[in-house]
């Protein structure tokens, strides 16, 4: 069975979005998740039907902001996030979030087709937290490929 990676990045806005703070964030971030979906290897984005990305909640945390992804490949993300003009926005990230001292990106494997749920999510952010990097739930410092999930048997 094929396997993609899901990308969760949470965080909380210095300022309500309407605030001129986060405006150059606000401003930009339709168009930054458009150069998202037109980079190779991307394959699904959380948004609602207006295609806004800002407007989900996890359940007990109203006021942090997601952001849920799902691509081809580890290295397909690798260079949006890293290689495109995402990184430029991603170097700013102190302007408009507040500095987190929990994990806020978190990597897993999902079957192909398969498009991750926000409690799935939280399950796995919650388990990056209490664990560290696992086969289950990773980030980029501390990879893990399908293979090591499969030997784990805890493939989803």
């Amino acid at each position: 069975m094929p396997y993609h990676l899901a990308q969760l990045n949470v965080g909380y806005a210095v300022a309500p979005l309407d605030d001129p703070v986060m405006a150059d964030f606000m401003d930009n971030l339709v168009r930054i998740n458009q150069l998202g979906s037109e980079t190779p290897g991307f394959v699904w984005q959380m948004v609602n039907d207006s295609g806004d990305s800002t407007s989900f909640r996890f359940d007990n945390d109203a006021d942090m902001l997601i952001n849920m992804t799902v691509w081809e490949s580890i290295e397909a993300l690798y260079d949006f996030a890293y290689k495109s003009e995402h990184v430029d926005y991603f170097r700013r990230r102190r302007e408009w979030f507040v500095k987190m001292d929990r994990p806020y990106l978190v990597l897993w494997w999902v079957p192909a087709g398969h498009q991750p749920t926000l409690a799935e999510a939280a399950k796995r952010l919650a388990h990056l937290e209490a664990h560290g990097p696992t086969p289950y739930a990773f980030t980029f410092k501390q990879r893990f490929m399908v293979e090591d999930l499969l030997r784990t048997n805890s493939a989803p």
